[in-house]
């Protein structure tokens, strides 16, 4: 695998004295492509009425148009997605799929929306995992026998129509169990159940689940290993809830738990892949009256990152269909603007766009230790309202980039300068200006902690010395100076 040497080396930002002091340090080379993991599998979120969905299923679209959803997975192969996965196929005992157990959700004339998905996830050479809900609602609770009677009866008739189609190759359960602190014997016992005649219908489906609780997961105790154990599934692919934001600052801490379920999934046999939660909350966190819209690309890529590291076999995504949306689309889903950014970003990163992937080695650590998404941690260096300057001797030679690192946590008052002024010197005394750059702008920000980056590239000037110049409106923290010679 091709590497190359982005940057030569770092300057640390410190306080010292009251100014701002500067350490260096020999940065490692970095791979330009293909370390951290893609996303190859998103959910597909069929109608249903929550607020959540108001950009990813407008009311102004027929989201069972069959038409709609071959164009829609047309775009999701484009952005490299193998597996497509039904989060549900009725909803509110309608049917999406031509169902003898229901009422049809979409005019009895034309082909249904599952069809449609299915035969254009086939053209494609893509994977669907098909949903065994909802047999009334989101809010299913497979404690009610009932609703997982309807749930077997759902799975019985869908494996009489697509257990045969070249596309179907398993079954999600849509049972969002809480992990944390402990599986219950009640979880196990129903996921198991479902297992069990999803094996009898078509016995070589893979089976996915995606639960949540990893944040308050008590990965010590020694029943959290044999739960899971006990599981008759293949693949479990864990919320992250960096998107739900079950703590303060979950990436810091997000690291770690996927490293300890990485070692319990070596000993328990069971795929562990990572559900990375693509959202953030246009208003209330965790809110069924907030819209989910797209969080900046810089949270979403150290989530992939801290996946990546962490072991993780694949990464999918609730949810990348409907919320990074393609600009270019005859059928544009997502919140205005900001998705089709997403998505722009995204697939500059994919095809290794030289600022996503200096940010990408800057997440992953390859320059060397770097602050985390955390106010407290001691690295940050903080700067108030007002103007700023930061002087840098460098080494003698060509100047050819400069990137900033930068917290950019909102909720906590921290937000980056909207401008990097970079001025350039060969003696210290006198100054040019060698670039004026916009610092990234995204308005989902109100929930989270993540590092922003400026890159100023292509620059090719003799210098001793940099200035970066800024000036804060509100309160703004630096950690690090990355510099390319």
């Amino acid at each position: 695998m091709k590497k190359v040497l982005l940057f030569s080396f770092f300057v640390l930002v410190t306080a010292c004295c009251g100014n701002p002091a500067v350490k260096t340090a020999t940065a490692t080379d970095v791979t330009v492509a293909g370390e951290v993991l893609p996303v190859t599998g998103t959910f597909i979120n069929l109608p249903y009425q929550d607020v959540r969905n108001k950009y990813t299923n407008p009311p102004h679209i027929d989201g069972t148009d069959p038409q709609m959803w071959a164009a829609k997975v047309a775009e999701m192969k484009k952005m490299g997605m193998e597996y497509l996965i039904f989060m549900s196929v009725a909803n509110e005992e309608k049917a999406y799929y031509p169902s003898g157990l229901m009422e049809w959700h979409y005019p009895k004339w034309r082909q249904s929306p599952v069809d449609a998905i299915m035969d254009a996830a086939a053209e494609h050479g893509m994977k669907v995992f098909m949903s065994t809900g909802w047999a009334k609602d989101q809010d299913d609770n497979l404690r009610d026998p009932k609703i997982k009677g309807r749930q077997i009866q759902m799975m019985t008739e869908l494996a009489s129509i697509y257990g045969e189609h070249p596309a179907f190759y398993g079954w999600y359960l849509p049972v969002e169990d809480c992990f944390g602190p402990v599986l219950t014997d009640y979880a196990v016992d129903a996921v198991n159940a479902l297992t069990a005649r999803a094996r009898e219908l078509t016995p070589d489906a893979k089976i996915l689940i995606s639960p949540y609780g990893i944040f308050n997961s008590d990965f010590d105790d020694p029943r959290y290993e044999q739960q899971i154990a006990r599981l008759t599934v293949d693949i479990i692919a864990y919320q992250d809830e960096i998107g739900c934001v079950r703590e303060r600052y979950p990436l810091t801490r997000l690291r770690e738990n996927w490293k300890k379920l990485r070692a319990i999934h070596d000993r328990t046999g069971i795929a562990m892949w990572a559900n990375c939660e693509s959202f953030a909350w246009e208003k209330g966190t965790n809110d069924r009256s907030s819209a989910l819209v797209p969080a900046p690309f810089s949270r979403f890529l150290s989530q992939q990152i801290a996946a990546t590291a962490g072991g993780a076999e694949k990464i999918i995504s609730f949810v990348f269909c409907g919320l990074f949306d393609d600009p270019s689309s005859p059928y544009q889903l997502g919140q205005p603007h900001w998705s089709a950014k997403a998505y722009q970003d995204y697939m500059a990163w994919l095809g290794g766009d030289r600022y996503w992937k200096a940010a990408e080695a800057s997440m992953a650590g390859r320059f060397g230790p770097a602050a985390t998404e955390d106010v407290s941690d001691p690295r940050w260096k903080f700067y108030e309202a007002g103007t700023h300057e930061i002087v840098v001797p460098v080494e003698g030679g060509k100047l050819k980039s400069v990137l900033v690192r930068m917290l950019n946590s909102h909720k906590d008052g921290i937000v980056p300068p909207s401008k990097i002024f970079l001025f350039t010197s060969v003696d210290g005394e006198k100054w040019s200006l060698a670039a004026i750059k916009d610092a990234p702008v995204c308005p989902n920000t109100g929930h989270d902690a993540f590092v922003d980056h400026v890159l100023s590239d292509g620059l090719d000037i003799d210098a001793s010395y940099i200035k970066i110049a800024f000036t804060v409106e509100a309160k703004a923290a630096f950690d690090s100076i990355l510099i390319n010679r």
